[in-house]
């Protein structure tokens, strides 16, 4: 029996639990983390901001997430879960750090390239290398290749090799910001491999964590199921967003509209909001465009109408805030999406960021998930107070995201004063 083989073995049989690193303690890194380390594996967490490095060491967490706060302290107290900026030998590595697009919508891996460049030191025979980033179709070859150029003592996976040393796969989260501790365990997972093998011997780990189906498959195909789920989504949302504009130039409610219409036993239309946030919805479908320009024409039109929601309504609070002079604005939310702290390709950002730019202190915000404004707005005049004293100060009031802190705003609390309701919940 070969080497490769026996270790794969050891590692995977039910007497040893695998050594886990993380790269990456953002968040889906750090809930990841925490859940592996629940299973019982040694989990080393690895990030480059030494401040992330030290919160996560001394057991607290730096993102807002339900229930991972109770995860991370209960992992750190017990042993399961540490912390560092540089990498160490593990059995199994998981790269989970972002994959932003730069000037023109290009997919930027460098930070997955990055982290594979930092893990190759310390890798070893018998190891796994998963990619959970969010990537273009082919980014897993990439790694593979990378590895294999920075350890040519080492036999990376390929089709002339029935066998290699080290196991390169990727396997795509599919959690929603809220219930990430929920979902990583219950959803299926789609698992794509260098090679068959390859897959069939992450799928083995996942297992040890995911009471989902973990389905395997290729690498490539698991990377384009990724961009597919989001673009899916993408498309479907500018349908609710563009209704939502025509109905307005017609001076219909969208939202009885969609409610009417989603009677239909086939119709099942998503409701509309100031455009569409974090960093996958808003960031992925640019891949596959990027990849395929002359092919995806719906797919480039939905991102194309998404974020001409955001400029449609700036125009439309702009118009507000210009009719009525010296009336203050209360812009109420900054996440991406309700009930969550995460900024990432916010709409509502974007919207109060230009407000406040062209308005200065005459804007409130409202965003009971931070404790500071972000960079964006910093130095604009415009100020961070609770919603009480926004209700009380401000005469043109915009509801950018659903928190569920908003939903309790009664008619009587918003007699008086002009209001843009992006989300539909001010409908009394």
């Amino acid at each position: 029996m070969s080497s490769y083989r026996l270790h794969t073995e050891y590692c995977m049989s039910s007497d040893r639990t695998p050594k886990v690193s993380v790269i990456g303690l953002g968040y889906i890194g750090l809930p990841t983390a925490a859940v592996i380390a629940a299973a019982g594996c040694e989990v080393l967490g690895i990030d480059v901001n030494p401040d992330v490095v030290a919160t996560v060491a001394d057991g607290r967490i730096h993102i807002e997430e339900a229930d991972l706060d109770e995860a991370v302290s209960t992992a750190v107290r017990n042993g399961r879960l540490r912390a560092a900026i540089a990498p160490q030998p593990a059995d199994v590595f998981l790269i989970a750090v972002p994959t932003p697009f730069g000037a023109g919508y290009v997919p930027d891996i460098s930070y997955v390239l990055a982290a594979t460049r930092g893990i190759a030191p310390v890798i070893k025979q018998g190891d796994i290398v998963i990619v959970e980033s969010t990537s273009p179709v082919g980014t897993t070859e990439q790694v593979r290749d990378l590895l294999m150029e920075l350890r040519p003592d080492l036999v990376l996976p390929a089709a002339a090799h029935a066998e290699a040393d080290i196991a390169v796969c990727y396997c795509p989260e599919r959690v929603l910001p809220g219930r990430i501790m929920v979902e990583l365990v219950a959803n299926d997972r789609c698992i794509g491999g260098i090679t068959p093998a390859c897959a069939e011997r992450a799928a083995t780990f996942y297992r040890r964590f995911v009471k989902g189906e973990c389905v395997v498959t290729t690498a490539r195909t698991a990377e384009m199921v990724k961009l597919t789920e989001n673009a899916f989504r993408d498309v479907n949302i500018a349908f609710a967003n563009e209704l939502s504009r025509v109905c307005d130039t017609s001076t219909i409610d969208v939202w009885d509209v969609i409610g009417l219409a989603n009677r239909h036993p086939r119709v099942n239309i998503l409701n509309p909001g100031p455009g569409v946030g974090g960093h996958c919805i808003a960031v992925d479908p640019w891949f596959i465009v990027h990849a395929d320009p002359q092919n995806t024409p719906l797919i480039r039109t939905a991102r194309e109408v998404n974020d001409g929601k955001i400029e449609y309504v700036i125009e439309k609070a702009s118009a507000m805030a210009i009719a009525q002079p010296g009336a203050r604005i209360a812009c109420c939310g900054l996440a991406f999406k309700a009930n969550i702290d995460d900024l990432r390709e916010s709409p509502a950002l974007k919207i109060a960021t230009r407000l406040a730019r062209d308005f200065g202190d005459r804007v409130d915000i409202v965003e009971p998930y931070i404790t500071s404004l972000p960079r964006s707005l910093a130095g604009s005049g415009a100020v961070l107070v609770d919603l009480d004293d926004a209700l009380r100060r401000c005469d043109i009031v915009l509801l950018l995201v659903d928190h569920d802190q908003f939903k309790s705003v009664s008619s009587t609390d918003r007699t008086g004063k002009s209001c843009y309701d992006t989300r539909g919940i001010w409908r009394d």
